[in-house]
């Protein structure tokens, strides 16, 4: 079996009975060793001393008092968040169940980045045994902000940090002739060079063709299939559809932020300007194996995801609004 996202450090968890992880020193020490946390020259020798004893035991108890003893405020403030989210990890059995205790709160008081490494490394797992690059490659908008690019007649999705973070103008490789450089090589994603996925999963420099109802938006939605399955242990059938029209919206998701407020004033039988109606990349129905597991108000309608762009064309999905927003019975019961 070849391996993909090695960077998710789902190589150093252990796993239980049921397949989910098992948080492990080691993947605890990974975090201790981060950039966030490297240690400055001037690094005061509380903070020195922290660093130092959680590398040799990653479990143990640090209390407020030692932090606030620490002499940079930008330091404390990141050991505050990176100890919040290992006794996160420390509380529950398994990082899957860690993650839906999470996002079912009524609060996240963690940057959106321990969010998208958590989903990294659970889509890592959900993903296991997955031989198709296009459904791997779309399971990085549900960790990754990504771009839309058009390039004849195209709607590519690539990652925002490859094509955007570190370059003035958002281009890709594929459009030298305007005389772009971007820091790495772009290209889309084909089936005549899926096989180099593999090789460069954890370079994010290929580009997803989200181009009609294709493989794109099949592959999303096959990839939303597996993140369901592999958290909520349900059953469910997603397929891509070209539009709403004259469709009962009993249910719907937003994938993110945009397609939540785009569905909204659909919610409300408000019309959707030119405009709005063209940041809606994809639309998705979704159905349940089982009928029974949905909430009654469903009445035995499918339930719609709605996957927008911003006005600057950026894409961050929020794989959490499709775990809790499905209509389902008694969601707590599934973990």
């Amino acid at each position: 079996m070849r391996d993909f996202w090695i960077a998710s450090g789902h190589h150093l968890l252990d796993r239980d009975a049921s397949g989910g992880l098992v948080v492990t020193d080691e993947f605890l020490k990974a975090y201790f060793v981060r950039p966030e946390l490297r240690l400055p020259d001037d690094a005061c020798p509380v903070e020195r001393r922290l660093h130092r004893d959680l590398l040799d035991n990653p479990r143990m108890a640090v209390g407020a008092d030692e932090l606030a003893a620490m002499a940079d405020a930008d330091a404390r403030e990141n050991w505050q968040f990176v100890l919040a989210f290992r006794d996160l990890l420390l509380r529950h059995p398994t990082l899957e169940a860690a993650y839906l205790a999470l996002i079912r709160s009524a609060s996240v008081n963690l940057p959106p980045l321990f969010l998208d490494q958590l989903v990294h490394v659970i889509l890592r797992n959900a993903l296991d045994g997955c031989d198709d690059p296009f459904t791997l490659r779309a399971g990085e908008l549900f960790f990754r902000q990504q771009r839309l690019i058009t390039h004849e007649h195209s709607l590519l999705l690539a990652d925002d940090e490859m094509i955007g973070g570190r370059t003035a103008t958002p281009v890709m490789s594929l459009m030298s002739m305007l005389g772009a450089t971007v820091d790495g090589e772009i290209d889309v994603l084909s089936e005549e060079n899926a096989d180099s996925y593999w090789q460069r999963s954890d370079q994010f420099d290929m580009a997803l063709d989200l181009s009609g109802t294709g493989q794109g938006r099949a592959a999303i939605a096959e990839a939303m299939t597996h993140l369901i399955s592999h958290l909520l242990g349900i059953d469910v059938t997603i397929e891509p559809i070209t539009e709403l029209r004259d469709a009962r919206l009993t249910w719907y998701v937003g994938l993110d932020a945009e397609a939540s407020r785009i569905g909204d004033r659909l919610w409300h039988g408000e019309p959707l300007d030119d405009r709005t109606a063209g940041r809606v990349l994809a639309l998705f129905r979704l159905t349940f194996g089982d009928a029974d597991l949905a909430a009654d108000t469903l009445d035995h309608e499918p339930v719609y995801l709605i996957l927008a762009m911003t006005s600057d064309r950026l894409v961050r999905m929020k794989p959490q609004n499709l775990l809790t927003g499905l209509p389902i019975k008694h969601p707590e019961a599934t973990a």
